[in-house]
């Protein structure tokens, strides 16, 4: 399975079952967004997750898990962490972990 496909069936899944996730756009990428806030994006054959500075990526098991940092003269976002498609296994667990986050329940 190839990694857009991988994101095109995490976007089928929960979009099918939360009447209130759509997509969306984040940083010009595919996303997926609750609540008009994006939770979950899919850029360069990674994914993208919002997850919260509590998150522990190694902790979960991710040896991937980088922060997002799309500035140049800013520090990185320490909310959303980037997934490599080496552990595209994960993402199906993380999209629904960063739902959970973003409606305010994680």
């Amino acid at each position: 399975m190839t990694t857009e496909n991988k994101f095109n069936q995490i976007t089928e899944k929960l979009t099918n079952q939360n009447s209130n996730v759509h997509l969306g756009k984040m940083m010009s990428s595919p996303g997926l967004k609750v609540n008009n806030n994006v939770f979950a994006f899919y850029h360069k054959e990674a994914m993208c997750f919002r997850l919260g500075k509590d998150f522990d990526a190694k902790k979960f098991g991710l040896m991937t898990a980088h922060y997002l940092s799309p500035f140049k003269t800013k520090p990185p976002l320490k909310a959303w962490f980037i997934i490599e498609k080496e552990e595209i296994e994960f993402w199906e667990e993380l999209a629904d972990m960063a739902l959970v986050f973003t409606r305010g329940g994680g």
